[in-house]
């Protein structure tokens, strides 16, 4: 189990953020759904701890409103959306690299899932912070298809995402012919596949991303 402790971004906000795994060989950087770092995203934490990361998810919502933690119900699904309206992409990626920095030296990974995604995607182009980035179902993606990563990439999308259309995935799949940017389609599955708390649940789904993004890391961080 981790522990909230406090992170100082570059234009001196304060930020909670869940860290686990301390002294752990691998370093990554774990990003938020529209949720906060609520119960889900804290498991997330751990279980890559236990797989030998050292671990750190900021609580970006922070920036709106100090300790949000989100159910997936739809009544939360509609208040995570609008504190993710007021806070510009700039200020996210102060906070990502605070969790980075708090990491140390070496090598360092991101993973988003959502808005995370969408985040991760954002950290892997505008900075060269990271050695690997593992995106998953973030639907703004398609939107920046044609930006460079400035490190290797994983995306995981699902096939029966209503959030994401395949039209979309499939544009992102055209603009990175780069064997360094991989996108994975699960035909079967659903926006939020990888969250066992949500009812778009896909074990099958989230099993097989999971093993991808484990071995993807390994061979890069």
């Amino acid at each position: 189990m981790g522990q909230f402790i406090t992170l100082t971004a570059a234009d001196g906000h304060q930020l909670k953020a869940y860290e686990a795994g301390v002294g752990n060989p691998h370093k990554l950087v774990v990003l938020q759904e529209i949720f906060g770092v609520n119960h889900h995203i804290r498991a997330v934490c751990d279980n890559f701890a236990k797989e030998g990361y050292h671990v750190i998810a900021p609580a970006m919502f922070d920036r709106i409103k100090k300790d949000v933690e989100l159910t997936y119900d739809s009544e939360d699904f509609k208040a995570g959306v609008e504190i993710v309206t007021k806070i510009p992409v700039e200020s996210s990626l102060k906070d990502i690299q605070a969790a980075a920095e708090k990491l140390g030296d070496g090598k360092k990974g991101i993973i988003g899932y959502c808005w995370g995604g969408s985040l991760t995607w954002e950290a892997a182009t505008t900075t060269s912070i990271f050695s690997a980035a593992s995106a998953w179902y973030g639907a703004g993606i398609p939107h920046n298809k044609d930006r460079k990563a400035n490190c290797p990439v994983q995306m995981h999308f699902g096939g029966k995402d209503t959030h994401i259309p395949i039209e979309g995935v499939k544009e992102v799949e055209k603009a990175h012919p780069e064997e360094t940017v991989e996108v994975f389609i699960y035909p079967e599955a659903e926006h939020g596949f990888g969250c066992s708390e949500r009812s778009s649940f896909n074990k099958a789904a989230y099993t097989l991303a999971q093993e991808r993004t484990l071995k993807f890391f390994k061979q890069y961080l």
